[in-house]
């Protein structure tokens, strides 16, 4: 699977292949110069059009793309030492959030003629609706969420789609870069609310997005960072919960955490008159 790239693009393994649902993953230092890299290979369309992004942003705010063909991706590896999952459970959540809203602020950039083909948000939101009908009670009121946000898209950009705790990494010298975006457009808004479901989903031993008090305190402070009104943030968050719901329960998995903030960010709401 490596071998035909590693030849081409003159690599050499460097670490254990990674292999995730959707992609191959290779550690590999380039022969010329020693550059730490990461090779990846998939033929899943998000993942490609994800892809295509990477290129397009060619490094800002985001890792660079070192070569690329159809289906292969060739980054730069992030070599820094720090974590912002490790941050937020080590009592700098605030930095932490911080990082990723000023990530963010970078990759949106206004679409023009440039842009290349992305996913439109209200498509990525298509299973919402028909789980909602389905398993209703919370997951009904989140779907009102989404469609009162769709219908009335604002500050559309370029987005992410998958910005979180693992996804941006820290790059040394070049800073804080994102990785793994699922090449979406829409409202910029959508891209702060997977900080919400964050780092506990990765790891729900720690408790961090789940805390009352924490989630309080992350509303204020990403919608003072990313420059979004409180209210609209939170119903992002609902969103996003709802959709990232349907999805667990779609594969027959666990989706507490999600549920739990939705619930979070639908009480933040009614304590502001604003009831789903």
């Amino acid at each position: 699977m490596f071998s035909t790239w590693l030849s081409r693009w003159g690599l050499i393994p460097d670490g254990v292949a990674i292999v995730t649902h959707t992609s191959q993953l290779l550690p590999v230092t380039t022969i010329n110069g020693g550059q730490k890299a990461i090779l990846k290979i998939t033929d899943d369309a998000s993942e490609r059009t994800g892809s295509g992004l990477m290129v397009w942003w060619d490094g800002e705010g985001a890792a660079k793309v070192l070569a690329h063909e159809e289906g292969a991706l060739l980054l730069e590896r992030a070599t820094g030492t720090q974590s912002l999952a490790d941050m937020s459970r080590a009592g700098q959540d605030e930095q932490a959030c911080r990082i990723i809203c000023h990530t963010a602020r970078q990759l949106h950039v206004a679409p023009s003629a440039l842009t290349p083909v992305l996913t439109p948000l209200e498509h990525w939101f298509r299973d919402l609706a028909p789980a909602a009908h389905i398993h209703g009670g919370i997951m009904l009121r989140c779907a009102r969420a989404a469609k009162v946000l769709l219908s009335c898209p604002q500050d559309v950009a370029v987005l992410h789609g998958d910005l979180h705790h693992g996804n941006v990494l820290d790059f040394g010298q070049s800073g804080w870069l994102a990785i793994d975006p699922k090449g979406l457009i829409g409202e910029r808004g959508f891209d702060y609310a997977n900080i919400f479901t964050n780092p506990d989903l990765a790891d729900p031993r720690f408790a961090v997005a789940i805390d009352s008090q924490r989630f309080t305190q992350r509303v204020s402070i990403v919608s003072e960072a990313a420059g979004l009104e409180r209210e609209r943030l939170l119903l992002w968050i609902a969103a996003w919960c709802g959709l990232s719901s349907a999805w667990f329960l779609q594969e027959g998995g666990n989706a507490e955490i999600t549920l739990r903030v939705a619930e979070l960010a639908l009480t933040e709401l009614a304590s502001g008159s604003l009831q789903l």
